[in-house]
């Protein structure tokens, strides 16, 4: 009798731990995030006109319609894959980004413009450091790409080394910021953050939390790609297509970091930043897939041949212009007509060689076609045409099924 009890309270546990997950998991979850998410937005411009700044970014979090970009790869996510963590850390992110700015907003409108006549504007205070998990809840989804478990079972030190740091950073946000609170001395920069002269000093014990973080964060994502590029090397299939894309969503992400950082453009660094949670989403649903090969390869091929055409056109308006004298206008009108000129073959060659080391299918695919078309020539026997199309056809393509009529003539 003990043991059936005992069975009969371990069944329930069970059943209750699912029915939790089940919950956690449920559509009206992801609904509630999603309706708070839009919320949230939807107030994002009256905030930014309160505040008399753009609605494009408050300098101190990130602009809504990235986060609202995030937010909705996050939803379908989250709606179709309720049992990968990675959509709700997406929209957990967005949802926390989106809070930081409009608590940015409110917060320069209550304390800089109003002079601390708005009401609440202490709870603006405790919520503009949400930028702080929004930034670690991405950084995690790199390294649970793309079902939500770990590389490997030896990157957990990794991962609990990140969620320790990240914890206390956070943590110590939301401490710096009640304490101005409480203290009564909140200073606002036009960021929409804390200023320098509402903690003990800009070089303080938070000063020093952020000096530890922010290294053991970017070793961490560095760690992270690490484990992904090693996964990489190892694997084949679907799962390496799906790392394609990750590193390749990156490196186009880590170009518009490098934009924003250098101060060159902030709105191509945010845009190109998007690219790494888009091609998440494209490796995660398996939507074309196997397209991230041909993407690389057109995105390399036009890259080089617009270098090339733009040194070839600079060149010839220099050597025109500086050494035969000729007038602008003929050396640019030249330049162009030659650069317009060389478009199509230095493509054809650039393409070719791109393909051959980044789209290896599409090169063997057009050598066998080629090979093909030149023992067509010396064919003669209707049948053998016949065997070998059907053979170049199953390999260059690999169809399910291959059917091929020949109409024959009396």
């Amino acid at each position: 009798m003990t043991r059936v009890r005992e069975g009969t309270a371990a069944g329930q546990a069970r059943q209750a731990q699912v029915t939790g997950r089940s919950w956690l998991t449920s559509p009206g979850s992801v609904l509630v995030l999603s309706g708070l998410l839009v919320a949230l937005i939807a107030v994002d411009a009256p905030l930014a006109r309160l505040a008399h700044q753009s609605i494009n970014a408050s300098s101190g979090s990130t602009p809504v319609w990235f986060t609202g970009v995030i937010g909705v790869l996050g939803f379908v996510l989250a709606w179709r894959r309720p049992r990968n963590a990675l959509g709700w850390m997406f929209l957990a992110a967005a949802v926390f980004g989106t809070l930081s700015e409009d608590a940015s907003f409110y917060a320069v409108a209550d304390y800089r413009l109003h002079q601390g006549g708005l009401p609440l504007g202490w709870v603006a205070v405790l919520a503009q450091p949400g930028w702080a998990p929004s930034i670690v809840l991405f950084g995690l989804a790199v390294l649970l790409f793309p079902d939500g478990a770990l590389p490997s079972p030896r990157w957990r030190p990794v991962l609990r080394v990140y969620l320790v740091m990240a914890g206390l950073w956070m943590a110590s946000a939301e401490v710096v910021s009640a304490g101005a609170v409480a203290g009564h001395h909140v200073r606002i920069d036009p960021s929409g953050g804390l200023g320098l002269g509402s903690t003990a000093g800009p070089y303080g014990w938070f000063g020093v939390v952020e000096d530890v973080f922010f290294p053991v964060l970017a070793a961490c994502w560095l760690a992270s790609l690490a484990a992904q590029t090693a996964s990489y090397r190892r694997s084949s299939g679907e799962r390496r297509q799906q790392l394609k894309w990750l590193l390749t969503g990156g490196a186009v992400g880590g170009i518009g970091i490098g934009l924003a950082l250098s101060g060159l453009s902030d709105l191509a660094g945010i845009v190109l930043g998007l690219a790494l949670p888009a091609s998440m989403g494209v490796a995660i649903f398996r939507y074309r897939l196997y397209e991230i090969d041909r993407i690389i390869s057109r995105t390399l091929a036009y890259a080089i041949v617009t270098g090339l055409l733009v040194g070839v056109y600079a060149g010839l308006v220099l050597l025109a212009t500086r050494v035969l004298s000729f007038h602008s206008t003929v050396a640019v009108a030249a330049a162009t007509l030659a650069a317009a000129a060389l478009f199509n073959p230095v493509r054809r060659r650039v393409q070719r060689a791109v393909d051959r080391r980044f789209n290896r299918a599409r090169y063997d695919a057009d050598q066998m076609v080629a090979a093909f078309a030149a023992r067509l020539k010396d064919a003669v026997d209707l049948d053998s045409v016949r065997d070998d199309l059907a053979g170049v056809v199953q390999q260059a393509l690999e169809p399910v099924h291959l059917s091929v009529w020949v109409s024959r003539r009396t």
